[in-house]
């Protein structure tokens, strides 16, 4: 099995925002970072430290080819929230 090799340092940031907007996160790393489930939506969420930070090889593969729900990649608190909708894009 693979392990995602770091974490961003946002990301703790990001959790937090989005608990304490009444979304349930899980933790999973591979292939994206966060797990999440808000009023009955669930999203994959890869967290980036910066708009300019690439994806891996493995995590470009899959956001070609996912044909799930959402798959979203954030670089914010602020973002993140405007994934589930609390924000509104500006």
């Amino acid at each position: 099995m693979r392990y995602a090799k770091r974490v961003d340092q946002n990301q703790d940031q990001v959790i937090s925002a989005l608990r304490a907007a009444g979304a349930y996160v899980w933790v999973i790393g591979l292939p994206v970072d966060l797990l999440v489930g808000y009023k009955g939506h669930t999203f994959l969420v890869e967290v980036k430290n910066g708009p300019r930070k690439r994806l891996t090889p493995l995590q470009a593969d899959f956001f070609e080819s996912w044909s799930g729900s959402t798959l979203a990649r954030v670089d914010s608190p602020e973002a993140a929230l405007r994934m589930i909708g609390i924000l509104k894009n500006e």
